[in-house]
């Protein structure tokens, strides 16, 4: 990456890990996708519970896979036949894995889901909440993360699952109510009543959408 583009994205995530520290989250900071991978392993102990929403950054930093191939126990729920069984496990998690949609420079973040499991497991349930950012999803300050949430996030969400949003063939929101839509829920984390419950690896590259 640009050594610029480093050396900005270095000081602004040292500002928002003091704003999760204010909410009561905790945040590092991975120059790499392979500090990142070696962040989060060293936050999740082996033996541990491990479940996840659907975080493409996870997987883009290699951690899916190294918990697959690990002593750990990782309820993969596209290798389960019963979904509904697979979701509901996450809330009785050691760890619950996912990203965000949008984040504030001050530490909120945005979330927006279809079937709220992903949700519902970051706002209650799984002891543990791992979230990885790329810093391409940081925007200056919750009006905007909204809006990146529901025009950049929603539309390639929607375009991935083969939905049939207004979304999809615009690339914008359209505050649809299509049966398809992906915008059923949306959940702001602005602070954790648990202490070290969420934590928070902000990456310095392109991750997710």
């Amino acid at each position: 990456m640009n050594a610029n583009i480093t050396k900005r994205n270095e000081l602004l995530a040292q500002k928002l890990i003091q704003g999760l520290k204010s909410r009561n989250m905790t945040g590092y900071y991975a120059a790499t996708r392979e500090e990142a991978l070696a962040q989060a392993l060293a936050l999740i102990p082996e033996g541990s519970s491990v479940t996840m929403g659907g975080a493409m950054s996870a997987h883009e930093i290699g951690l899916v896979d190294a918990l697959k191939k690990g002593n750990y126990h990782f309820i993969d729920r596209d290798a389960i036949a019963d979904k509904r069984a697979a979701m509901l496990a996450a809330y009785d998690a050691d760890f619950f894995l996912t990203s965000a949609n949008a984040m504030t420079s001050d530490g909120e973040m945005v979330n927006i889901d279809g079937n709220a499991n992903r949700v519902s497991a970051i706002a209650q349930g799984p002891k543990k909440v791992l979230v990885i950012v790329g810093m391409n999803k940081i925007c200056g300050d919750l009006d905007s993360a909204m809006k990146r949430a529901r025009n950049v996030a929603a539309p390639i969400n929607a375009q991935r699952f083969g939905l049939n949003t207004p979304c999809s063939k615009t690339g914008a929101c359209m505050n649809c109510k299509s049966p398809d839509t992906i915008c059923c829920q949306f959940l702001i984390t602005r602070y954790s009543r648990h202490a070290d419950r969420i934590h928070v690896i902000l990456v310095n590259d392109s991750l997710g959408f």
